[in-house]
């Protein structure tokens, strides 16, 4: 656990619900990085760990450039220190075990085999402190016959299913424009991190949390699998709509929005037919329950499609909500940044982006907590290695010149 010496610089607001935790960040790209930063978001301490002279890739992407810099990093990498430190020396490796003694979890997404590699494997660790935690984040898990095999998300968006059952009838599976199953896999990580956390508090041991990424896309399967098991049901995509689930879909506005009319609840349903003045539909025998207008959703986008297009999307949403029916805009980024209830609630914010010498909006912290709010204290370090002297003088107590030295020697 971090020592109050450590956190002797923090404000009470800035502390956060994980402030006694700190976390060592190994891996690249999104999804150990994206369970670094859900930590980092409420309070841990997460010292990213770079090689020296490898910057992590997500420092150059994304699709807005300034400077010569670009903004996935300023969102992934916030609430960070980041240092440098070669993990394929024997210094480095015993670097990396001191900080191991002064820390609680360790976050990787490395092939399996890779830590095992470096002497660096699970019992290593634990032999060094016994409640370390070791989050494990792969293509398809640390066991099983394609363990060996790397993973990216889109590949693992397509091996769980997922990818199949999203997009239209008859055409290609389309990728889900986000990578999903990275921030999936990122949020089953810290789920399983924390859990691994309360049972320390009852063991005194850690252990590994170890997370794939196909699994965290098949968890989100819903009745898939079990409605091939049951009846051989193999669910094809369906388009802008959930097949059996009516109505549920979009609708084009007198003003070209579209929006999403969500009424498949029964009660719900009620409130849409007296709101687009269908009472009729309440007890139609087509559309009376569930099942029924699961069967005849072509007739409710044509009622309701119909409806919609006379009418301006804002004043569709607006009276939707009056009546307690669910309803929305499909929103543009543009249409995001301005809307009301994200700025009301934080949800977006400035990071002070020190490479660019100003502050660049991003996404709030996610969930909201009364008590121990998270906060966004920085955005991602600008350079490799740009707490070096911090972490190395200040946690593990090396002299200048040992550092200096280091440096030279390529180690850090």
């Amino acid at each position: 656990m971090r020592s109050d010496t450590d956190r002797a610089d923090e404000t009470e607001a800035n502390r956060g619900a994980l402030a006694d935790l700190r976390v060592l960040e190994l891996g690249t790209l999104i999804a150990g990085p994206f369970a670094g930063r859900l930590l980092g978001d409420l309070g841990a301490d997460v010292i990213k760990i770079e090689a020296p002279g490898k910057a992590d890739p997500l420092r150059t992407w994304g699709q807005a450039e300034v400077d010569g810099e670009r903004a996935f990093w300023t969102v992934q990498a916030r609430n960070k220190r980041a240092i440098s430190l070669d993990l394929r020396t024997d210094e480095g490796r015993e670097i990396f075990l001191d900080l191991v003694d002064r820390s609680d979890i360790v976050v990787e997404n490395f092939r399996p085999g890779t830590l095992e590699k470096w002497g660096l494997d699970y019992e290593t660790l634990a032999h060094r402190n016994p409640g370390i935690i070791l989050a494990r984040v792969s293509g398809y898990g640390q066991t099983g016959p394609a363990a060996y095999k790397p993973g990216y998300a889109s590949v693992a968006e397509g091996v769980s299913g997922l990818r199949y059952i999203n997009g239209f009838p008859g055409g290609p599976a389309p990728r889900l424009s986000l990578s999903i199953g990275d921030s999936l896999a990122g949020m089953f990580a810290v789920q399983g991190i924390l859990a691994a956390v309360h049972s320390r508090h009852l063991t005194g041991r850690g252990q590994v949390v170890d997370v794939a990424l196909t699994e965290a896309c098949l968890a989100m399967l819903e009745s898939t699998i079990p409605d091939y098991d049951l009846g051989g049901v193999v669910r094809e995509p369906s388009g802008t709509r959930l097949s059996g689930i009516a109505p549920s879909n979009l609708y084009r506005t007198r003003d070209e929005r579209w929006v999403i009319i969500a009424a498949n609840q029964d009660t719900v349903f009620r409130r849409l037919c007296t709101v687009i003045g269908r009472e009729d539909l309440i007890d139609d025998e087509r559309t009376r329950d569930h099942v029924a207008r699961g069967e005849h959703e072509d007739l409710l986008d044509e009622i309701i499609g119909a409806w919609v297009a006379d009418r301006d999307a804002a004043a569709v949403i607006e009276v939707m909500a009056e009546a307690g029916v669910v309803a929305g805009p499909v929103n543009t980024v543009a249409d995001v940044v301005a809307d009301d209830q994200f700025r009301a609630r934080e949800m977006l914010v400035p990071h002070a982006d020190e490479r660019l010498g100003r502050e660049v909006l991003g996404p709030g912290v996610v969930p909201k907590l009364s008590e121990t709010p998270g906060s966004i204290r920085s955005a991602g370090p600008a350079t490799v290695g740009r707490h070096n002297r911090e972490v190395y003088t200040g946690l593990l107590g090396l002299d200048e010149a040992r550092v200096a030295e280091l440096a030279a020697a390529g180690v850090i």
